[in-house]
């Protein structure tokens, strides 16, 4: 797979700096029941990588020192971490708000049937990957069949009460282009997405989070492959936002990966880019319980205009509910 780090640096983006700490992303490993076109991490079914139940101690430890309000879980398929239930039940137990992003067919994967009513009953917020309403758009990015299985996944979450009005119980669903190109505005799609899923399924959700793709990893590769890396750049340059800086998820979270290497965001972890954190030059989870990463300056590179394009991209959707310019959507 073609490195695209060069390509990204030097950067002019802005300089920025951390904030606060509420936020710890969860990087669980890269195994995962599917292969996306777009995964800038690069999961499958052949990854190895897993975090080890010492380092899942770490994360209790550390989220339980910072005061942390909210324990992100992400991979792969997060779920497929043996560790997993036992994190959940422990981060809950102690008060913290819990996120599972899940690809919704690892919900009707063998050995992992319980796991919808599992999510249920410790109240975890459900954050689903559905890039499209239409069969053919999901299975040609996400693998034959998949969209059937997420379909089947939102019914069984529905029907323990995920995304119903008063309800406990948050479902909501993410979408990324197909390719090289801005998502157009998350208010209008969410009620597109809200409509026909309603009509056609009798699905509900409570937000959609439209998330820019990142020119990084598998997505960055195939962009470099087909001689549109550099147009790609430009574009998400072009739909810089000034504004969108005051509110980039990396000024209030850190991201840990698998071995509990910490980064400044899920993207710079999959670049290698460590956060700084005191004087070690690779921080690690252990390094939070004697040094505070709030006022640390964060690592930037060309891909951080993909969070400050258009509307604005993080792992909570849109920065901004603003009109986008439909020029810029489809340029590159």
């Amino acid at each position: 797979m073609f490195d695209t780090k060069p390509l990204l640096l030097p950067s002019d983006f802005a300089p920025l700096s951390r904030a606060s700490i509420e936020t710890l992303q969860v990087n669980l490993g890269y195994l995962c029941n599917q292969r996306c076109l777009h995964c800038h991490v690069n999961a499958g079914p052949t990854r190895t990588e897993l975090m080890t139940a010492p380092t899942v101690d770490l994360v209790l430890e550390v989220a339980k020192k910072l005061n942390i309000k909210t324990l992100d879980l992400t991979g792969g398929a997060p779920e497929m971490n043996p560790e997993f239930r036992r994190l959940v039940q422990s981060a809950r137990r102690s008060g913290i708000h819990v996120i599972d992003r899940c690809n919704l067919s690892i919900l009707t994967e063998p050995g992992y049937e319980s796991l919808a009513q599992f999510l249920s009953e410790q109240e975890v917020e459900v954050v689903a990957s559905l890039p499209c309403y239409s069969e053919d758009n999901v299975d040609s990015q996400r693998g034959e069949g998949v969209f059937d299985r997420s379909i089947t996944g939102l019914k069984m979450l529905n029907d323990l009460g995920y995304g119903h009005l008063n309800s406990k119980l948050t479902l909501n669903l993410v979408y990324n282009p197909q390719g090289p190109s801005l998502p157009p505005g998350q208010a209008q799609l969410e009620q597109q997405y809200k409509t026909r899923l309603q009509e056609d399924f009798d699905i509900v959700f409570n937000q959609l989070f439209v998330l820019a793709n990142m020119p990084i990893q598998r997505f960055g590769s195939m962009l470099h492959s087909k001689g549109q890396f550099e147009t790609y750049i430009n574009l998400l340059k072009s739909a810089h936002q000034d504004a969108n800086l005051a509110t980039v998820m990396c000024r209030h979270q850190l991201s840990v990966d698998w071995q509990g290497h910490l980064y400044d965001c899920d993207f710079n972890q999959m670049l290698n880019m460590p956060a700084q954190i005191g004087d070690n030059l690779r921080p690690h989870l252990r390094d939070l319980l004697t040094h505070s990463p709030v006022g640390n300056s964060i690592g930037i590179a060309d891909h951080c205009y993909g969070c400050t394009a258009g509307q604005g991209s993080s792992c909570g959707g849109a920065l901004e509910d603003k009109p986008i310019n439909e020029k810029l959507i489809a340029r590159a």
